[in-house]
C-alpha cells in the first residue's frame, strides 16, 4: 500500500469516527432528556456489571449503557487513529498533531463521563461533556476532509477572518444550549416569541449563571427558582438570534465570495443548517419540548458544527506543492543539459 493510499484509508476511518461521534452526541442528548443519566449510578459498569441487570429502572439503565458502549467504540477508533498516525507519521499528508489533540480530548471526555455520574449530573460537568463531544466530532470531521491544494483570493482571506469570528459566536451559543438543557430550563418559557407571555419577564441572572452548583440548586444551596430558569432560557433565545444572524450573514458572504465549489457548498450548508436549527428550536418550544424534537435540536447543533468545520476546512486549503513534488524530477549534478 502506497503512502497516498494509507492517508486515504486514514481519512476514511476518521470519517467513520465522525459519523459515530455524531451518533454519540445525539445518544447523549437522548440519555439526558429521558432522565437516564443516573440509570447506572456507577462507572464504567452498571451496578457492578458490564450490562444492566433485571429489576429497577432497567430501561433507563440500558439507555445509559448503550451510550457508553458506542462512546467506548469511538474511543477505540480514535486510539487506532493515533497509533496509525504515529506509525506512518513520515507519509506526506499524514496528520499527527490534530490526532494527538483528538486523543487528549477523548481522554478528557472519558473523565467527564465518569464525573457526570459520580457528581450527580452537575450542570457544568454535563455541559462540558456535551461540548467535548462536539469538539471530538469537529476534529474527526476535520481529519476526514481531504484538503485541496489551492490559493485563496483576497475576498476569501477576509471571509476566513469572519468565519473564525462566527465559529467563536457559535461556540458561545453551544454553551448556552448545553447550559439550558442540563439545567432543564427548556420548559421555563413555554410560549414563543414571548416568555411567560412577556417580552421581558422578571428574571434572575445572578443565580442563573453561577457555574458551580448542583442540579436544580443555586449557589446558596436553595432550589433554583423559576426566574433563574427563565433567565437561562431567555439568554439562550437571545443568543440564538445573534448566532443565527451571524451565521446567515456568513453563509451569504460565502456564496458571494466563493470561487471554489467546495466553499460554495459549505455556504449553502451553513444556511440550511441554521434554518433547520432555528425551526426545530421554535417547534420544540411550541409543542411543549417533546423528546423527538428536543433530541433533533441537539442533532441540529451537531450539524451546525459539521457545516462550520467544512467551511473552515475549505478556507484552510493545503499549500500548493512545488512542481518538483508533482512529477518534475530535479536534474542531477553532472547530468544537467547545457
Amino acid at each position: 500500500m502506497s503512502a497516498e493510499q494509507r492517508v486515504q484509508w486514514f481519512r476514511r476511518v476518521a470519517l467513520l469516527g465522525a459519523l459515530l461521534a455524531f451518533g454519540v452526541v445525539v445518544l447523549g442528548a437522548w440519555v439526558r432528556l429521558t432522565d437516564a443519566g443516573l440509570g447506572c449510578p456507577d462507572w464504567p459498569g452498571c451496578y457492578g456489571h458490564l450490562y444492566p441487570q433485571p429489576g429497577g429502572e432497567v430501561g433507563k439503565a440500558w439507555h445509559e449503557m448503550i451510550h457508553r458502549y458506542v462512546a467506548t467504540t469511538l474511543g477505540l477508533i480514535i486510539s487506532g487513529l493515533l497509533v496509525w498516525a504515529v506509525v506512518w507519521r513520515k507519509d506526506r499528508g499524514q496528520p499527527l498533531v490534530p490526532v494527538a489533540l483528538l486523543f487528549l480530548v477523548v481522554c478528557l471526555q472519558g473523565t467527564l463521563g465518569a464525573l457526570t455520574v459520580t457528581q450527580l449530573l452537575k450542570p457544568l460537568i454535563v455541559t462540558g461533556h456535551l461540548l467535548g463531544g462536539l469538539t471530538t466530532l469537529s476534529l474527526l470531521w476535520w481529519l476526514a476532509i481531504t484538503p485541496q491544494p489551492r490559493g485563496l483570493t483576497a475576498p476569501e482571506r477576509g471571509l476566513r477572518k469572519f468565519a473564525l469570528l462566527a465559529a467563536v459566536v457559535l461556540c458561545g451559543q453551544l454553551f448556552l444550549g448545553g447550559w439550558t438543557s442540563t439545567n432543564y430550563a427548556a420548559v421555563a418559557c413555554p410560549d414563543f416569541p414571548t416568555c411567560q407571555r412577556s417580552w421581558w419577564p422578571t428574571m434572575d441572572f445572578r443565580d442563573a449563571f453561577v457555574l458551580q452548583h448542583g442540579l436544580g440548586i443555586d449557589y446558596k444551596g436553595d432550589a433554583l427558582t423559576n426566574p433563574a430558569l427563565m433567565a437561562i432560557h431567555f439568554t439562550h433565545r437571545l443568543g440564538a438570534v445573534i448566532t443565527g444572524s451571524v451565521l446567515i450573514m456568513l453563509g451569504i458572504l460565502t456564496l458571494v465570495r466563493a470561487t471554489d465549489r467546495r466553499l460554495a457548498v459549505a455556504g449553502v450548508g451553513i444556511l440550511v443548517a441554521v434554518s433547520l436549527q432555528l425551526s426545530i428550536g421554535i417547534a420544540t418550544v411550541l409543542f411543549g419540548v417533546p423528546l423527538p424534537l428536543a433530541t433533533l435540536h441537539n442533532a441540529g447543533a451537531a450539524l451546525l458544527v459539521v457545516t462550520m468545520v467544512w467551511l473552515l476546512r475549505a478556507l484552510w486549503p493545503a499549500v500548493p506543492e512545488p512542481a518538483a513534488a508533482v512529477g518534475m524530477v530535479p536534474l542531477r549534478r553532472g547530468n544537467r543539459s547545457e
